[in-house]
C-alpha cells in the first residue's frame, strides 16, 4: 500500500507549523497502522526529505504513547507476520490531535 499520496502531501502542514496550536486545534492528516498490533501513527505534520521520503511529527499509540517524529521510510520497513503498514483509507481529516490523544501520555 502506498503510504503517501498527492492528497495527503497537499493537506500535510509542515514541520513546526503546529507549535502554537493546542491539541483540540491540530489536525490529524493521515492515521497509519499495522493490522497485527497495537501500533498507530497519526500524522499532525511532515515534510518531505532530500531523499524524496517523508519525516512526520505525531502521535504514536504503542508500547507507549508518545509524541514524536517518524518517518515514511521506517514505517515501509515494518513488517510482522508478512504484513506491513497500511494507511487508514477511511480515517478522513475532520479528527484532531486531542481526540486521537484521549488517554493522553
Amino acid at each position: 500500500m502506498k503510504l503517501m499520496t498527492k492528497e495527503i502531501e497537499a493537506k500535510m502542514p509542515p514541520l513546526y507549523s503546529n507549535e502554537n496550536h493546542s491539541a483540540k486545534d491540530t489536525k490529524v492528516i493521515a492515521k497509519f497502522f499495522h493490522p497485527f498490533s497495537s501500533w498507530t501513527w497519526y500524522a499532525t505534520e511532515g515534510n518531505k526529505e532530500e531523499d524524496g521520503t517523508y519525516l512526520f511529527f505525531g502521535y504514536v499509540r504503542g508500547m507507549e504513547n508518545e509524541l514524536g517524529y517518524f518517518t515514511e521510510r521506517e514505517l515501509a520497513g515494518i513488517r510482522i507476520c508478512g504484513l506491513g503498514i497500511e494507511r487508514d483509507l477511511y480515517f478522513g481529516y475532520e479528527h484532531t490531535l486531542a481526540e486521537v490523544m484521549k488517554d493522553g501520555i
